[in-house]
């Protein structure tokens, strides 16, 4: 049975190698916010590995989280060019992201286009609301709290800007 992700130890030394390497190579880009965070998908180590996949392989480029997860973990909204090194399901660091929009909104304001984005299942907007509303149900009753259709959500778009096999 899948973990949640909180138990992925990511690697931040090799994480802080890649940020050096995409540093090295693209300061402009890094100067402009050198900080950044370090990251797994979803709430299982094969769930990380899925999803990460999606991103490798360009699928995904979107994603979206629950409000309330940020203000439970004493951490700040994203902004539009943070960075995030997402790391696998053993914590090794495999790409860096940078957001390039936000929005906030709820469940039923997800439409065709974000579902088409995040690049799961078959990316329409009919599984998105399906596999979104069993995740956060799942996630929410984890954490001891009900999830609500009327739950503040961020909404994310990300390039990839650099990967560990580059």
């Amino acid at each position: 049975m899948d973990t949640p992700t909180d138990s992925i130890e990511p690697d931040f030394e090799a994480a802080a190698v890649l940020w050096d390497a995409y540093a090295a190579a693209n300061p402009e880009q890094a100067a402009a916010d050198s900080q950044y965070n370090v990251e797994t998908f979803g709430d299982s180590p094969k769930l990380a590995d899925e999803l990460l996949a999606l991103v490798l392989d360009g699928s995904k480029t979107a994603t979206s989280s629950l409000v309330a997860e940020y203000a439970e973990d004493g951490d700040q909204l994203p902004r539009i060019g943070i960075h995030w090194i997402v790391c696998d399901s053993t914590g090794a660091p495999r790409a860096i992201l940078r957001t390039t929009e936000l929005r906030l909104g709820t469940f039923r304001d997800v439409d065709e286009a974000f579902a088409r984005d995040e690049g799961e299942d078959d990316r329409s907007l009919e599984s998105w609301r399906r596999e979104h509303r069993r995740y956060w149900e799942r996630t929410s009753a984890a954490r001891g709290i009900s999830w609500s259709e009327s739950d503040e959500l961020v909404f994310e778009r990300f390039k990839v800007v650099w990967r560990a096999d580059a």
